[in-house]
C-alpha cells in the first residue's frame, strides 16, 4: 500500500495525518474493483465461500461493506461505480432480506450509506431506481433479527427510509422497537451486552454504540443525542484501555477479523462531541490501530483485506465469516466524516492511556480488571465477567493481551481432574487493583478465582470446591509469545510444575504471574508477598507499600470472595510467600 510519508511533527507517535486515512481507503477500494461482477453488484472477492449464507449473500457482503467505505471517502467517482451496482442489485440480483438472513446486516451498511451520500448518490439515481431500492430495504422493517447487535439494523434501515418519506409509520416501528430491546441489555457505565446472558467485546463498540449514536446524530435528535453519546463518552474511557502502546486491540471476543473496526467509536465520539478523550488522543489511538495491522500483513499482495488477525488466519473466523467479511473493517475509516480542518485531524497527537501511565482499572459492567504497563506499551485483560453462549477460547480464559493470543494448550485456565473447560462464569465483582468470579467445571465442582495486580505483577488464586480429595488441578498462564517474557510461579497448593491436588472439601492455589516487554525486569518474589493465613484468607503485600486483604468464603454464599480490609503499610516486603 502506497502510503504519504510519516509526519512526525504533527503526529509524533505514529506519523499518520488525514492524507493517511485518505490514501488507505483509496488503496482499499481501488483494490476490490476488479472482483466486481458485470453489473457491478456484487464483489466476489477470492477465498473460500465456508460462509452459512452462501456465495450469493457472499458477493452483496463485499458491496455492502466496501460501499461503507466508499461513503465514508465521498469520492463521487467511486460512488458512481456504487449507483450503477445498486440499480442492477434491487433488479433482481440481490438475495431478498428474510427473517435473521444475512443480507439484512448488509441493509443496514447499505442504507446507511445512502443516507451519509444522499446528494451524491441516492439524489442522482431516476425514479424507478429509487422505488425499487426502498422496497428492498423495506423487507429490513419487518424481519425477524437475531436477539443480539442485529437489532439495531432495522433501526438503521428505517431511519433512511424515514429520512426519504417511504413507509414512514413502518419506519417508526421498526426504529423504535429496536431501539427499546437494546435497552434490556444496558448495563451501566458505557457498557451493553451483545443480547442475553453476558458477551462483552468490541461489539460495545462497532455495533452497540455505532448505529444508535450515528440515528440520533443524523436525525438531529438531542434527547437520543444524550442518551446514547452519554453512554458513549462513558465506555470511551474504557475502550481506549484496550489498545496497546503498538496499536493493537486486546485479542478478545470474537469477530476480530474486522481489525481496525476498534477505531469507530473513537472517531463517533470526535464526531458527535461525546467522548471523554482529547483530540489528539483519539487520533493517536485511530491511527495506531491502522498503521498496527497494515504494518502485519492484514493487507496481501493484491491490496484485500484478508481474513485473519495479522495475514490470513482461518482458526480466528466465525461460521458465518465469508472472503468480503473483513471489510467491516470500513468502519474504521468513519473520521473521514469529519473535515480536514477539525481538531482532531489539526491536532498534534496526544498519548493514549497505555503511554500515560501504569493503570490497574477495574470495569464494573463486564467485570473486567485492564491492566497496563506504560514502560513495555502492554495491555492485559483478566476477563472475569465475559462469556459467549456458544465455547470460544477468545471468551472463555482468564486473561488476554494485545500480544498473545489463546493457545491450545489451554493458557490462562484452571485444569481439574484434567478438565480445563470454564462455562457459568459468574462474576463476584472488581475493586482497586482486583477481580473476582467463579465458574463450573464439570458436574458440581467449582473453581473460584480472583486476580489482583499492581504495575506488570498478577497474583492469581484459585479455590476448587466439589472435587474429590485427591483431584489433581494444573493452573497455566500467559502463552509464550516472541518479544514478550512470560512467568507463573507457584505460591500455595502447587508445586514447581504449577500442579497441585485437592486434599479436602476444598482446595486453594495461589500463583504470581507476568507478562512483560521488558527485557530485565525485577524478580518477582521481590515485588510481592503472599501468604495464606487460616486456610482462607490471602494477604498481598506489595513492594510498594500496600497490603490487600481476601477472605474466600462458602461458594453457595451470597458472594463467594470478600475484602473486609484494605490497608497501607511502609513499604517493605514482609517475607517470601
Amino acid at each position: 500500500m502506497d502510503l504519504p510519508r510519516d509526519d512526525r511533527v504533527l503526529s509524533p507517535y505514529t506519523g499518520y495525518t488525514r492524507a493517511h486515512w485518505e490514501a488507505a481507503a483509496d488503496a482499499l477500494l481501488a483494490a476490490v474493483e476488479p472482483y466486481a461482477g458485470d453489473d457491478l453488484a456484487l464483489y466476489d472477492l477470492p477465498g473460500e465461500h465456508t460462509s452459512r449464507s452462501g456465495r450469493l449473500s457472499d458477493g452483496l457482503e463485499g458491496y455492502a461493506r466496501t460501499l461503507l467505505l466508499a461513503a465514508f471517502r465521498r469520492d463521487e467517482n467511486v460512488l458512481e461505480r456504487y449507483a450503477a451496482g445498486l440499480a442492477a442489485g434491487v433488479s433482481g440480483v440481490w438475495p431478498r432480506i428474510e427473517d435473521r438472513s444475512q443480507p439484512l446486516v448488509e441493509a443496514a451498511s447499505i442504507a446507511l450509506a445512502l443516507r451519509l451520500t444522499r446528494e451524491l448518490l441516492w439524489d442522482r439515481l431516476d425514479d424507478a431506481v429509487r422505488g425499487r431500492a426502498a422496497a428492498w430495504l423495506s423487507d429490513a422493517l419487518t424481519a425477524r433479527a437475531w436477539p443480539c447487535n442485529w437489532e439495531l439494523f432495522p433501526v438503521t434501515v428505517g431511519g433512511f427510509l424515514r429520512e426519504i418519506g417511504h413507509e414512514t409509520r413502518a419506519c417508526r416501528t421498526a426504529v423504535e422497537r429496536g431501539l427499546e430491546r437494546i435497552e434490556q441489555w444496558y448495563l451501566g457505565d458505557g457498557w451493553y451486552t451483545d443480547g442475553d446472558g453476558r458477551k462483552f467485546d468490541y461489539y460495545n463498540g462497532w455495533a452497540m454504540h455505532l448505529y444508535p449514536v450515528l440515528h440520533a446524530w443524523l436525525e438531529q435528535d438531542e434527547g437520543l443525542l444524550d442518551r446514547y453519546g452519554d453512554r458513549l463518552s462513558r465506555h470511551l474511557a474504557d475502550h481506549a484501555r484496550l489498545f496497546g502502546a503498538d496499536g493493537a486491540p486486546v485479542l478478545q471476543g470474537r469477530s476480530l477479523t474486522y481489525r481496525f473496526a476498534t477505531a469507530a467509536p473513537l472517531w463517533l465520539g470526535a464526531l458527535t462531541g461525546r467522548t471523554p478523550l482529547p483530540a489528539g488522543t483519539t487520533r493517536r489511538l485511530a491511527s495506531g490501530t491502522l498503521r498496527y495491522f497494515l504494518e502485519r500483513g492484514a493487507v496481501d499482495e493484491r491490496g484485500l483485506l484478508t481474513p485473519g488477525w495479522h495475514g490470513p488466519d482461518e482458526t480466528l473466523l466465525q461460521d458465518y465469516s465469508g472472503p468480503a467479511s473483513p471489510y467491516w473493517a470500513s468502519k474504521g475509516f468513519l473520521g473521514l466524516l469529519l473535515p480536514p480542518g477539525h481538531e482532531v485531524w489539526t491536532a498534534t497527537e496526544a498519548p493514549g492511556p497505555t503511554e500515560a501511565a501504569d493503570a490497574v482499572t477495574a470495569v464494573g459492567p463486564p467485570n473486567w480488571l485492564i491492566q497496563s504497563t506504560r514502560s513495555d506499551g502492554l495491555v492485559r485483560l483478566h476477563n472475569h465477567g465475559s462469556e459467549d453462549v456458544r465455547y470460544d477460547p477468545y471468551y472463555t480464559r482468564l486473561a488476554y493481551s494485545t500480544v498473545t493470543r489463546p493457545s491450545d494448550s489451554c493458557d490462562n485456565s484452571v485444569t481439574v481432574g484434567g478438565r480445563a473447560g470454564r462455562t457459568g462464569i459468574e462474576p463476584l465483582g472488581t475493586g482497586e487493583g482486583w477481580a473476582a468470579s467463579r465458574h463450573t467445571v464439570a458436574d458440581a465442582i467449582r473453581v473460584t478465582n480472583l486476580v489482583v495486580a499492581e504495575g506488570a505483577v498478577e497474583v492469581r488464586a484459585h479455590l476448587v470446591t466439589g472435587a474429590a480429595a485427591g483431584t489433581p488441578v494444573r493452573i497455566t498462564g500467559w502463552a509464550a509469545r516472541d518479544g514478550a517474557r512470560s512467568e507463573l510461579l507457584p505460591v500455595f497448593g502447587l508445586d514447581d510444575a504449577l500442579t497441585g491436588t485437592v486434599t479436602g472439601p476444598s482446595g486453594l492455589f495461589v500463583a504470581l504471574a507476568r507478562l512483560t516487554a521488558r527485557p530485565d525486569p525485577p524478580p518477582l518474589r521481590e515485588l510481592v508477598s503472599v501468604t495464606v493465613e487460616d486456610t482462607c484468607e490471602l494477604v498481598v503485600r506489595w513492594a510498594t507499600g500496600t497490603e490487600r486483604r481476601f477472605r474466600f468464603t462458602v461458594p453457595d454464599e451470597p458472594s463467594a470472595l470478600s475484602e473486609p480490609s484494605v490497608r497501607t503499610v511502609p513499604p517493605q516486603v514482609t517475607g517470601n510467600p
